[in-house]
């Protein structure tokens, strides 16, 4: 490592009477929280700023980067509010990188021309990916994992692909094949470390790392690395050959193999480099230059360390600009030096929880690691204890629930033994609730801004913050990577408790109560209408009023899910009910984006007549519908009028179809496998058991979607661990899991029981779900609500198989009255022609078809005919860094 001289002087100011100049190069996540600290020190009023960025967009949370997979836009992914630049008087020049520097005359050129003058110059230039020099790494299809522009590229080059590879099993790898998946690609994940995650986890987290990944279909090669990319004559890739000879066929490849730091700028311009890159500072974050800085990934420590995590970064930036503030008569004192950081991290990757902390990987001389291992549930936990006691680290995946606490006792002795601190709710010895009051004042909460439980404290007391937004406001706190939120809320919620506050927990502006209050209220008291409910139990200033967005649905689906009990109407578009409702159960069908409605009829267990289908595609043709198989084992009819969607209806409920519920918060589908009627594999009729199971609960209305699967095997090929509810056969019955789901943030399930009846399943089923439904937020997944509820899964399998509050015989009769009462609510409007008025595209004039939903030809179908909205051209960055 090259080692840092003495500073002569600190960072020169600008002669007297002029504005000194500040220039950033470089607009990252890193670089962004240097501008806020200089804004918070006064020096953005003091100086001028002027900040070079190579990215056509402001700084974003690349922390989050693959949650633009999952439906935010880059405008969301933003971590710069529209206004910061122009209230502070920061000059922001995009798509303008850096391209020399200049360090005699002080002066910066970038790559439009444009030529700074600096008095202080910080470079946060960030790093790059590393890409393996393996033959062919420059064919069509290879692609990088780290920019907005990257992952633009790989979604559209996605769209032709079926298969794809992802070179590097660390944590953006991870994420990185959690998006290929979600693009619906079969996913390949090349390690050339013997593990998953290797640097964060040890060899058992890795395993149980491992084996849930592959549950969830990924394909994982360990120990092996990349040899060649193979391509066609035409130069796209065509398969990747590995290290053991073998090859893998596929149409695309993402190197994320980590990154290195970006410092070329300082080499061209003769500022010293570590052996392995990265900018040397001192504990200053200054180079040996001492009028220019280097903070984040391009940055090689005071103690020799290139940090790639974002907290560090920030706790750079705090440095360097506090030093700076100094400097120019802004700051308070010398700022704190950097020289280290904590490299605690906790992330949930493809929805498993990872986390380590400390000395994860057992170091220290003489210490000793106390394990808990679950392999069937994918659980690994371990705590590694010093000598004396105390708590060095740990690592924990699959449930990393304990890691907001145990993180901040790391380095003292925990007030009860390590074992209750690993073992699960409900073991013998174990499941010991820490709570916040455990940790002292000096306990660091948000790692990402060093924010100790102290200030957190301090916010509530001193500064008046009642709210989590407050507090995050006031602290910074939970604006990085979002693990502590969970313990500055319960540290908030203290503190409000302590000083006599009242901790608002009600549904919305409107109700002072939460969700499973209002539902119990509407269960005892009988009320069948939100009218009666909001003048008896609103808030004063709601009552004799119409209610809002929040409580309107939740309220509507309450009293649905509760209408045979409680002497309601059931169908949801009768009387006060239709006005409660989202917007896709006004009209009982699925609004699409250009106007027109989706319509899926209900196929039970995913079973259909060869004649069924006839009517499917007659009607699909008659209508000039799109039509689509859906991911739940049934048909998706799309692009009918509002003013259609009776005739639609009509014909298939002349041809038995029914709703299939798709536009509700309601049990959408219970897929299925054949099962052994057809399978050798199976051992339980899977097909059969899922019709029964989407017959029975139709029609449920609960806080969230419901969704279902029955595999006849342990094969699993219904995907049943990724269910609301899922069944899965054995030879001596049927295991029963909950709390499972897909979509953006997936979660296995959890065994609730094992070697179940038909009878003891459908018992079981029908509790698990009326208890949810009693007691869930709005919009709470079973997934979600089953990680809120305090003792988890634990205590929900006490309630609904051991019965210990009593209350089983209540929820059997709550569902008995539901499958009783059951009507289709398609049926339900073709018979009453007061129910089909409402069904025309304008009120004033009924006959008439909405001109604006209209269609175009394609592949032999129909697509919604759009006005799209032109924009700039972006630039794809290639492997090599250079723009296209």
């Amino acid at each position: 490592m090259t080692s840092m001289p003495p500073h002569p002087e600190a960072t020169p100011a600008a002669k007297p009477g002029t504005t000194p100049t500040l220039v950033l190069i470089g607009h990252g996540m890193v670089g962004q929280r240097f501008l806020e600290e200089l804004a918070d020190r006064g020096v953005t009023g003091r100086a001028r700023v002027v900040v070079l960025c190579e990215e056509p967009r402001p700084a974003y949370d690349r922390v989050q980067l693959t949650s633009y997979f999952a439906g935010r836009s880059p405008d969301d992914l933003s971590l710069v509010d529209p206004d910061f630049m122009a209230r502070h008087g920061i000059e922001l020049h995009l798509g303008d990188p850096a391209t020399a520097v200049d360090r005699t005359a002080r002066t910066v050129t970038a790559r439009s021309g444009l030529t700074v003058r600096y008095d202080a110059l910080v470079l946060a230039t960030g790093s790059y990916p590393f890409v393996p020099p393996v033959p062919g790494k420059d064919s069509a299809g290879c692609f990088v994992y780290r920019t907005i522009e990257d992952l633009l590229a790989i979604e559209e080059y996605a769209e032709n692909a079926r298969t794809g590879v992802v070179v590097g099993g660390g944590l953006l790898g991870l994420e990185a094949a959690g998006a290929l998946k979600g693009l619906g690609l079969r996913t390949h994940i090349v390690e050339f470390a013997p593990r998953l995650m290797a640097l964060q986890v040890d060899e058992g987290g890795g395993r149980a790392l491992r084996r849930t990944v592959e549950e969830m279909g990924l394909e994982v090669h360990t120990g092996v690395g990349g040899k060649e990319i193979v391509a066609d004559g035409a130069g796209a890739v065509t398969g990747m050959g590995l290290s053991d000879d073998s090859t893998i066929e596929t149409d695309l490849v993402v190197f994320s193999a980590g990154v290195r730091p970006r410092d070329q700028l300082a080499r061209d311009c003769g500022l010293p480099v570590g052996d392995r890159g990265g900018i040397v500072v001192d504990e200053r974050c200054r180079t040996t230059d001492p009028a220019v800085y280097a903070i984040g990934e391009c940055a090689l420590a005071a103690d020799g360390r290139v940090y790639g995590l974002v907290a560090p970064g920030y706790d750079m930036a705090r440095t360097a600009a506090g030093t700076i503030a100094d400097a120019l008569g802004a700051g308070s004192g010398p700022a704190d030096g950097f020289t280290g950081a904590d490299l605690s991290t906790k992330l949930k990757l493809l929805g498993v929880d990872v986390a380590s902390f400390g000395d994860a990987h057992g170091a220290t001389d003489g210490c000793l690691d106390v394990v808990y291992s679950d392999a069937r549930s994918g659980v690994y936990k371990k705590l590694v204890i010093g000598a004396a006691g105390e708590l060095l680290g740990g690592v924990l995946v699959g449930d990393a629930e304990a890691y907001g606490m145990l993180r901040p006792l790391t380095g003292s002795v925990p007030p009860v033994s390590p074992e209750q601190l690993v073992l699960p709710a409900g073991a013998e010895g174990g499941a010991a609730a820490l709570g916040p009051s455990a940790l002292p004042d000096s306990a660091v909460l948000c790692n990402c801004h060093n924010v100790t439980k102290g200030t957190v404290r301090a916010a509530v007391t001193e500064h008046s913050c009642g709210t989590l937004p407050e507090v995050k406001k006031c602290t910074k706190a939970g604006t990085g990577c979002g693990s502590c939120v969970k313990s500055l809320t319960a540290v908030m919620n203290d503190e409000l408790a302590a000083s006599g506050a009242t901790i608002d927990t009600g549904l919305c502006g409107c109700f002072p109560h939460t969700r499973a209050e209002l539902y119990e209220i509407v269960r005892t008291l009988r009320l069948t209408t939100f009218a009666e409910l909001l003048d008896s139990h609103g808030r004063p200033e709601a009552r004799n009023g119409d209610g809002c967005e929040i409580c309107k649905p939740t309220v509507g689906s309450i009293i649905a899910s509760l209408a045979p009990s409680v002497g309601a109407d059931g169908y949801v578009l009768d009387g006060e009910q239709a006005a409660l409702q989202d917007t896709n159960d006004h009209f009982l069908a699925n609004l699409q984006r250009n106007g027109s409605y989706s319509i899926v009829p209900r196929i039970p267990g995913g079973e259909i007549t060869p004649e069924k289908l006839i009517v499917i595609g007659e009607v699909a043709r008659d209508f000039g519908l799109y039509t689509k198989i859906t991911g739940g084992q049934r048909i998706d009819l799309f692009g009918a009028r509002v003013d259609q969607l009776p005739q639609v209806w009509a014909r298939l409920v002349d041809a038995g179809f029914e709703s299939g519920h798709a536009y509700g918060k309601a049990l959408r589908t219970v897929k299925s496998c054949v099962g052994q009627t057809w399978c050798r594999y199976g051992v339980q009729d899977s097909v059969r058991m899922a019709i029964d199971l989407e017959l029975r609960y139709r029609g449920l209305r609960s806080p969230h979607k419901l969704k279902s699967a029955v595999s006849g095997c342990a094969r699993e090929c219904a995907e049943a661990r990724g269910k609301d509810f899922g069944v899965i056969a054995t030879s001596n019955g049927w295991n029963l899991y909950v709390g499972g789901n897909g979509g953006a943030d997936p979660r296995h399930a959890d065994l609730l029981a094992q070697d179940l009846s038909d009878a003891e399943l459908i018992r079981l089923i029908d509790r698990f779900l009326m208890f949810y439904i009693r007691t869930a937020d709005r919009l709470e997944r079973t997934s979600a609500w089953l990680e809120r509820i305090e003792g988890g899964l634990d205590h929900v399998r006490d309630v609904v198989v051991h019965d210990s509050l009593g209350l089983c015989d209540e929820l059997e009769a709550l569902m008995a009255a539901h499958v009783t009462h059951y009507r289709d609510e398609w049926a339900e409007t073709l018979a009453d022609p007061e129910r089909l008025a409402r069904f025309v595209s304008f009120v004033n004039a009924p006959d008439a078809p909405d001109p604006s939903v209209r269609f175009v030809p394609e592949r032999d179908q129909v697509k919604p005919d759009l006005t799209l909205l032109a924009g700039p051209t972006l630039p794809v960055r290639t492997l090599e860094g250079t723009s296209v």
